[in-house]
């Protein structure tokens, strides 16, 4: 309940929370959502060799009987989808390793960083976005400013994973199969900040023959709803962590509206895990499912609709 509070009281302030770090000494700034992060560790022993054919995945580490493969984030940011290269020169220089452990729908990754910084609480408003739909290497969705007033960049997270490791995408293309199309008329609004998750709800949308319309954050998916009104739409999916308009401001918008609150709101999240689905409920949703799985979305779609 503790975790459930404080993403709560953020949330209701319009506020998010950042970890900072750096990738090398005196270097740039960069940040993730700090619930993304299960914990930071120093790690002194070598990586355990791991067949990897992606060059900035550094090889694997045992926490507590867990295996977690390990990727160096400055390599990352050097790579450019081509995995006969070597990037070995790019790699974090420090004698101890630094490693953030995150989960990702479940699934346990060492991001390794150079040194961690403070945490940094803003405003949505405070955070400007990345649109540059013209770069497909982007790897950064916004940026706000530090205490001193240093440049931040905020890390697409979702997009280092998923290049990392294709397999954990492979499997939810595998599990695409395995749903089956939804009689619905209506529109499915899904907004999310990620530019990785919009591309694959598209798909699980388009698998289940359901027309939809895809947004960056909360506020946009707003503006269109009150524009276009509720009768056209069937089901709304949104993340919680965006910024302009977070999720829950979407759900607690909608929830108080009379002419709006009868529409099922479904969370999906890479936060994964019982506190989280329990928060979903606090917050009155109709559902929950890990980002993106495209059973677990049918599911819950079918639940929310009642067929």
């Amino acid at each position: 309940m503790k975790d459930i509070d404080a993403i709560t009281t953020l949330h209701l302030r319009n506020e998010a929370q950042f970890f900072t770090f750096d990738l090398e000494k005196d270097g740039d700034l960069y940040a993730i959502n700090i619930f993304k992060i299960k914990e930071i560790i120093k790690y002194n022993d070598t990586f355990i060799d791991i067949i990897a054919n992606v060059p900035f995945v550094e090889g694997m580490i045992i926490v507590r009987d867990y295996n977690i493969p390990v990727v160096d984030m400055r390599k990352w940011f050097y790579y450019r989808g081509h995995n006969n290269v070597n990037l070995d020169k790019y790699e974090i220089q420090s004698d101890s390793k630094t490693i953030m452990i995150c989960d990702f729908s479940g699934i346990l990754v060492g991001i390794r960083i150079y040194s961690a910084q403070r945490i940094l609480t803003k405003k949505w408003s405070e955070i400007t976005r990345n649109d540059d739909d013209s770069n497909p290497s982007q790897k950064v969705i916004g940026h706000t400013k530090y205490f001193d007033g240093r440049i931040v960049q905020i890390v697409d997270i979702e997009k280092m994973a998923a290049e990392a490791f294709p397999w954990i995408e492979e499997q939810k293309h595998e599990a695409l199969a395995a749903i089956k199309k939804i009689d619905l008329d209506k529109y499915v609004l899904i907004a999310d900040d990620s530019k990785p998750v919009l591309k694959i709800m598209a798909k699980i949308m388009d698998k289940l023959g359901l027309k939809h319309k895809l947004f960056n954050n909360g506020q946009e998916l707003l503006d269109f709803l009150y524009s276009n009104g509720p009768k056209g739409v069937g089901v709304i999916i949104t993340d919680l962590e965006m910024p302009v308009t977070s999720g829950f401001e979407v759900i607690k918008q909608i929830k108080n509206n009379k002419d709006y609150k009868h529409l099922p709101i479904i969370v999906n999240s890479s936060m994964s895990g019982k506190s989280n689905e329990e928060m979903a409920k606090s917050l009155n949703a109709d559902g929950f499912v890990s980002k993106s799985d495209p059973k677990e979305i049918e599911s819950s779609i079918r639940n929310a609709l009642n067929i």
